[in-house]
């Protein structure tokens, strides 16, 4: 029988069935520039495991809250567990029969939980009570294909993203992968209907620059719009880095202080200064979704796949 260390057999949700395995990861540096991002002798450290998709990671009222998309949940870690206990169950399949919960997680300026919710097809605020209110669900009357991931600028409005993924069988009523914007006043309004696979999004620190990581299996890369969606660009081409070796591709995103993008990426997280150029990687060695910056701002929280990770870093996340 295989014998795993002690932390990621504690940290094993119920549901996990096959053992997990141990993880390898590294750090590596590409461009001196990554110094004053990453100190010299920065660790990935595994804080839980076990787990089917974990994604969408978000900090919020002293915990650490990711989904785990398969099993519709929510999880919740804080400082000094070995277990990521189940906090929202189900998380984002309430009247739907795709069984997806959850994918993307934001906080709201009030401290109110956003969910992209995959099964319900919709973006959803968590109230004190437990119960969901459906912000948008549709897009000039058809339902969205299943919201992904999004952001929250700090006038409200939220900019998200629409590929199929979560569909599951259901029926596409959009004809597009929708990149949209929701304005405080609920109109929801589209933003590109010309990308698809879009994914990760977030603002740029002065909030005038959206970027989106696509996950197009062909063409992994990360673009940017303006807040308008005109001038859409690609920031930087991941499809050079795609191998057998480097699992995944470019999925959730998020951005700096000093405006550097962390996206995931083939192999883990790339570390894009704001020209697009690659300064180095934070190697996982799977398939990498979601990362988000904690609590002090200066800790980069990382789902890859089974695994919750995270890094010490040396610059504080937008918004901090």
């Amino acid at each position: 029988m295989k014998v795993l260390p002690l932390l990621l057999l504690a940290s094993m949700p119920a549901f996990a069935a096959d053992p997990v395995p141990p993880f390898e990861g590294a750090i590596e540096r590409l461009d001196p520039a990554l110094d004053a991002l990453l100190a010299a002798d920065a660790k990935i450290e595994v804080l839980a495991s076990g787990f089917n998709w974990s994604e969408g990671p978000v900090w919020l009222d002293g915990s650490l809250l990711f989904s785990d998309v398969p099993e519709n949940t929510v999880f919740r870690w804080k400082e000094g567990d070995i277990v990521a206990a189940s906090f929202l169950k189900p998380s984002g399949s309430t009247d739907d029969k795709s069984g997806q919960g959850s994918n993307g997680l934001a906080r709201d300026a009030k401290g109110s939980l956003i969910l992209c919710q995959h099964g319900d097809r919709c973006i959803a605020r968590l109230e004190k009570d437990g119960s969901f209110t459906k912000l948008a669900d549709n897009y000039e009357g058809k339902r969205f294909n299943s919201p992904n991931d999004l952001c929250i600028a700090s006038d409200g409005t939220i900019f998200f993203t629409d590929p199929p993924y979560g569909l599951k069988g259901g029926k596409a009523e959009l004809e597009f992968h929708g990149i949209y914007r929701l304005g405080t006043d609920g109109k929801v309004t589209a933003l590109s209907k010309d990308v698809k696979w879009p994914n990760g999004i977030a603002l740029s620190p002065d909030q005038q620059t959206i970027y989106v990581a696509v996950s197009d299996k062909d063409q992994p890369r990360v673009m940017a719009f303006n807040l308008d969606g005109s001038n859409a660009r690609t920031v930087f081409d991941a499809t050079p880095l795609k191998s057998p070796t480097r699992k995944g591709g470019c999925d959730g995103l998020k951005v700096d202080a000093q405006g550097n993008i962390w996206t995931t990426g083939p192999g883990g997280v790339l570390i894009l200064n704001k020209e697009g150029k690659h300064l180095g990687s934070i190697l996982t060695g799977q398939a990498t979704a979601n990362c988000a910056f904690g609590d002090d701002g200066s800790t980069l929280y990382i789902t890859a796949d089974m695994f919750l990770l995270r890094v010490k870093t040396k610059v504080k996340g937008a918004g901090f």
